[in-house]
């Protein structure tokens, strides 16, 4: 149909003229309402969009003289990211001559990967950048996490269990 025929069968009709393949010979053009056509585009995009997960990179940061307690603390909090699908970076970040204690800190480094082995796989192994040392751990979808008891809740059952055999 000629672009003229078009144009006048698409204002008799109250629609719009919309080329819909530009690149094709003859261009492929569509007859609709150019608001409600946009309006359906962006919707489609939207809902792409949706199905997509945005993983982002969190970051804990540990010095070469971290007590236990501070490492048990911040190691949780990584495994809770890893669990909500987040990749985790492990920096252990030395002050002046503690570069000196490299091992101390990628001691550190692997003890973190040790403890998220369960929920996540190591990416990038532990690596000496400048004035800090950085291991990045990716959430393992293959292992899925059985939950681990907190320490109170045992110590709760243990007493139950004590109080009904006395």
């Amino acid at each position: 149909m000629p672009p003229r025929d078009a144009l006048r069968l698409a204002e008799t009709r109250g629609l719009d003229l919309v080329e819909i393949v530009p690149t094709s010979n003859p261009p492929v053009c569509k007859l609709v309402d150019y608001g409600k056509y946009m309006y359906e585009l962006t919707k489609k995009e939207k809902s792409k969009l949706k199905g997509q997960s945005s993983a982002q990179m969190k970051e804990i940061r540990f010095h070469p003289n971290t007590d236990e307690h501070d490492f048990l603390f911040k190691s949780r909090h990584a495994k809770e990211f890893l669990e909500q699908g987040h990749k985790v970076k492990g920096s252990v970040f030395f002050k002046g001559r503690e570069i000196t204690y490299a091992a101390h800190g990628e001691e550190l480094l692997n003890k973190f990967i040790e403890f998220l082995s369960e929920v996540g796989k190591v990416e990038q192994k532990p690596k000496l950048e400048g004035k800090n040392m950085a291991v990045i751990i990716a959430p393992d979808k293959t292992r899925r996490k059985v939950a681990p008891k907190e320490p109170d809740t045992v110590r709760e059952e243990a007493k139950q269990k004590e109080t009904k055999e006395n």
